[in-house]
């Protein structure tokens, strides 16, 4: 085990792939408002089986968790991990796959790693952080370091920090209450007004905001 090496999973991300990571380097699991992983301050990774990635094709899931996570890291990459993706029951044209993947590459110049099994995946991932975070000496953290653009695009990052927020709805929650001080003023009732932000939703914001500061999860 390289305890030297930390990798952050999503704690939705409860696989295979973690319990291999668990056993082979430090491995710390939160709640990541954007990715699976990530490696190093700038490097952040969606992992995709072949069947999540067809239901994400299908559903939208695919484009929209691909775009926050290049509008949010410097070197986003994509994982995609099994065999069948042309083969699945699925009743999926391949052209339409490919069409999904040759637009990854080149509209969202995002690299794509293929990975047969969950082992690959880990290793692979493990693989990454190593080259980030000893070869070039790159931190980890939570969130990316990419340089925002403009004013608009510093208040869009900051409020999509809260939990469960996407830059899309971190825009409306903007375009509603006009500045990210009232949206943090805001009441769980208010917040409610904008849609894609659910009851649910608002408490956990209302906790983040509200609650006493005790120390920096880099910390642990």
């Amino acid at each position: 085990m390289d305890k030297q090496v930390i990798i952050y999973a999503d704690n939705r991300e409860n696989n295979k792939v973690t319990e291999i990571l668990k056993h082979r380097c430090d491995l710390r699991q939160k709640q990541l408002a954007v990715a699976d992983y990530l490696l190093s301050k700038r490097v952040a990774v969606e992992r995709k089986t072949c069947g999540d990635f067809l239901s994400s094709m299908t559903d939208g899931r695919l484009f929209k968790q691909l775009g926050e996570l290049k509008e949010n890291f410097r070197t986003p990459v994509l994982i995609i991990e099994g065999n069948e993706l042309f083969d699945s029951d699925r009743k999926i044209h391949p052209n339409a796959i490919r069409g999904a993947i040759a637009s990854i590459a080149t509209d969202y110049c995002l690299p794509i790693i293929w990975t047969k099994t969950p082992l690959e995946t880990a290793e692979m991932l493990i693989s990454i952080a190593t080259r980030e975070q000893i070869t070039k000496n790159k931190s980890v953290a939570l969130r990316g370091k990419k340089k925002a653009k403009s004013m608009n695009h510093r208040q869009e990052f900051l409020v999509a920090g809260l939990p469960q927020i996407s830059t899309q709805t971190a825009r409306k929650l903007l375009k509603h209450f006009g500045s990210p001080e009232k949206i943090f003023a805001a009441t769980k009732e208010e917040l409610m007004e904008v849609e894609g932000v659910g009851p649910k939703n608002a408490k956990r914001i209302r906790l983040v905001l509200a609650k006493k500061y005790e120390k920096s999860v880099l910390e642990d």
